[in-house]
């Protein structure tokens, strides 16, 4: 498939060329650079972005712990200040365990929460910045941050990456006690309601906030982007299939990402199970998350799945065109709150992929054609589809994977979510 398109590293002028001075913003989110997948990777291009076009930036975040839930080599979970340029970066401790479920999802963000309290309503007043940028998740520190942020005069911006709530009940992590789920709707409401802009990265999940009560005026819609001058389709040999040991007939089936609840692995992996007999067909499954370990054990005799640790992101594009075919699982409950971060490096790199998704659902009407779409939680029809897609009967539509990619693009997307920003 040939490449989507090119992305240079040029700014949008017109965003700088109509600054008579520096805008401060204040970006306030748990998960940032250097994190590499998820939320801290969108979170740290959005900075850098700012920062490229003339804005002063401070970020109150915590040590880059995602998606091992352990801080990474080089960074200690205590309070901690850097500087790059105009960029000041604040990192705050948080409550961390490997086995990230149940309350111990909610112990993270309410830490960061509460260690950054003081922080981020101290950088706020003393600065007056022209904006606060929250990220969700963590709803959690938004109230403070709102209250630092009506003191001062300063507009406030959230970006949903994720409705952590409606998520945290789908997939089990809050129980299914009334009185919670009311009091968590509840706090959710008055929250989101006094952000003056919410940036968003789905349609479904707009209309799930206007459900809540927020005024659709104040809801833009910005998809996770793709960066096209660095993922995009390779030829010749991959060194991958080398150091795997994989043939040039191996069909390799790959997915790279968080191993969470949502991402519904165990379908991916129930039918490596039904396909291990067909010989060639791999599976490699590259990230980390809080079910990982689970997961190495429940399916450890499998001859025909490797576990591999997220991939640097200078080795992303040979990784992500070691595929012959990416796969996108979602579990059905919250196959809708979000649309997969992950996808657009997928589609960047021209190899089909394999989305479990139910016809009526965004991810469905997004993709098309340009995905081969199986049910959620049925392994026979992924391992099915797999199988077809290895022996030609299957196929996407080349036009609309290369539409899609340019939706997705890193620039046009960043430059949009900056005017927004400065309330243009």
């Amino acid at each position: 498939m040939e490449s989507i398109a090119t992305e240079g590293a040029e700014l949008d002028i017109g965003t700088v060329a109509s600054r008579t001075e520096p805008k401060t913003v204040i970006v306030y989110g748990m998960n940032h650079a250097p994190e590499l997948a998820g939320v801290g990777r969108y979170t740290g291009d959005i900075v850098d972005y700012l920062s490229h076009v003339g804005m002063e930036v401070v970020v109150v975040t915590t040590p880059p712990h995602y998606p091992g839930w352990a801080v990474q080599n080089g960074f200690r979970n205590r309070y901690s200040t850097e500087t790059n340029g105009n960029v000041r970066v604040i990192r705050t401790p948080l409550l961390l365990r490997r086995q990230m479920r149940g309350i111990w999802r909610l112990l993270a963000p309410l830490t960061f929460a509460i260690s950054s309290t003081p922080v981020i309503m101290w950088q706020i007043i003393r600065r007056r910045p022209d904006a606060v940028f929250c990220v969700e998740p963590t709803l959690f520190a938004a109230p403070m941050a709102q209250f630092a942020a009506w003191i001062s005069g300063s507009k406030t911006i959230l970006h949903v990456q994720d409705l952590e709530i409606d998520a945290a009940f789908a997939v089990g992590h809050l129980g299914r006690q009334r009185w919670i789920k009311s009091f968590a709707y509840f706090m959710e409401k008055r929250v989101l309601r006094r952000f003056d802009r919410i940036i968003t990265i789905s349609l479904r999940m707009a209309a799930n906030l206007e459900a809540k009560g927020v005024d659709q005026q104040k809801v833009d819609i910005i998809r996770n982007w793709v960066d096209l001058s660095h993922i995009y389709p390779l030829d010749g040999d991959n060194s991958y299939r080398a150091s795997l040991n994989f043939s040039a007939q191996d069909f390799v089936v790959l997915y790279s990402g968080n191993i969470g609840a949502k991402q519904g692995l165990d379908v991916l992996l129930d039918a490596a199970a039904l396909l291990e007999e067909e010989g060639n067909i791999r599976f490699v499954v590259a990230g980390e998350g809080p079910v990982k370990a689970q997961l190495q054990e429940t399916y450890k005799g499998l001859t025909n799945v490797t576990f591999l640790p997220l991939q640097p992101y200078e080795q992303l594009n040979e990784f992500l065109n070691f595929a012959d075919v990416h796969a996108l699982p979602q579990d059905r409950n919250a196959a809708d709150l979000v649309l997969p971060s992950k996808l657009g490096g997928m589609l960047a790199s021209g190899k089909p992929v394999i989305a479990t998704a139910d016809t009526e659902t965004e991810l469905a009407d997004f993709l098309g054609d340009g995905a081969i779409l199986t049910e959620p939680g049925n392994p026979k029809a992924l391992a099915d589809a797999i199988r077809q897609t290895r022996d030609g009967k299957l196929a996407v539509n080349g036009e609309r994977v290369s539409e899609l990619g340019r939706q997705l693009s890193r620039t046009s997307n960043l430059s949009k979510l900056a005017r927004i920003v400065e309330f243009r």
